[in-house]
């Protein structure tokens, strides 16, 4: 699975850093890699809705708290949670802790819904794993909008999540 990202970053001729560490199936873990690689790394959130009808696979800014009831009105949809192991091996190929958007690639059939908080975007550089949490890219923003993304068919939803709670 991780040979066939790099060779699908290859076929688009999306330029990318690598590095190679420890397993990292969280933020924290992956801080060390960030100051390697001087690239923010997102979180990769795999969510479904309580029927599990509808999938979705959010990128949000690492730093950035998580919470359900922004999303599900910006979604207009209700009742969010993570989805399920095996929902997520099936849907993006991929075992906890390695969701990334290259996972998309393996989401033939556009089950997943790709949901990018904007926050995201302002970073030159987007930091993700290539299917295996034992790796990390760096790849220009860019790039991943204009080229990677668009290479799986996939048309994200843009939202926009606080920074804190303020309710």
């Amino acid at each position: 699975m991780e040979e066939a990202c790099y060779d699908f970053l290859d076929r688009l001729g999306v330029t990318y850093f690598r590095a190679d560490h420890d397993e990292a199936m969280t933020i924290p873990m992956c801080h060390g890699v960030e100051q390697v690689l001087e690239t923010k790394i997102c979180k990769n959130l795999f969510l479904c809705n309580r029927q599990k009808t509808s999938f979705y696979l959010l990128l949000i800014s690492g730093d950035k708290v998580f919470k359900t009831k922004y999303l599900s009105a910006q979604l207009g949809c209700s009742r969010l949670s993570f989805g399920d192991e095996a929902d997520m091996q099936r849907l993006l190929g991929v075992q906890p802790g390695s969701a990334t958007v290259l996972g998309l690639m393996n989401d033939t059939g556009h089950q997943v819904q790709l949901v990018i908080d904007r926050g995201v975007l302002q970073n030159e550089r987007f930091g993700c794993h290539p299917c295996k949490n034992t790796s990390t890219l760096s790849l220009l923003t860019q790039d991943v909008l204009e080229k990677v993304i668009p290479a799986m068919a996939h048309t994200p939803i843009f939202v926009d999540l606080p920074e804190e709670d303020h309710a």
